[in-house]
């Protein structure tokens, strides 16, 4: 399928998962994951959650295809917790410098890569 589709013209496209993405776009990926673990815990699929699972799979994309059910992409709040936990894996701690007494932050990353997000982010795909 894959040849024919090629012969036709189309071409393999690389996931966006693989990308780079702002420390602001991951730490707002974390905001919504945030929003979205009550509706998760209750099953309840309003609105509200509906816009905070789309906005956060355009910052964090999926390999569950196009056509998603937001009622299946987490089964628990444990796979809203265990992504949660990467993401913030992603984020380095602010560490700190000892300078004559003077302790200075060191600056924070600007992008962090989603290519290094392990194979069990998205546990059941």
């Amino acid at each position: 399928m894959v040849a024919e589709k090629k012969a036709k013209g189309y071409q393999e496209s690389q996931s966006e998962i693989d990308g780079n993405r702002n420390v602001s776009e991951i730490r707002r990926a974390i905001q919504l994951l945030n929003i979205m673990r009550p509706c998760i815990a209750v099953r309840n699929f309003h609105e509200g959650y509906i816009a905070a699972l789309n906005e956060y799979l355009q910052i964090v994309t999926t390999p569950l295809g196009m056509q998603i059910d937001p009622t299946r992409v987490y089964r628990t709040v444990d796979d809203i917790d265990h992504q949660k936990q990467i993401l913030n894996s992603l984020l380095s701690p602010t560490s700190v410098t000892v300078t004559q007494a003077t302790e200075v932050p060191k600056s924070e990353p600007q992008t962090v890569s989603l290519k290094f997000l392990p194979k069990s982010f998205w546990r059941h795909s």
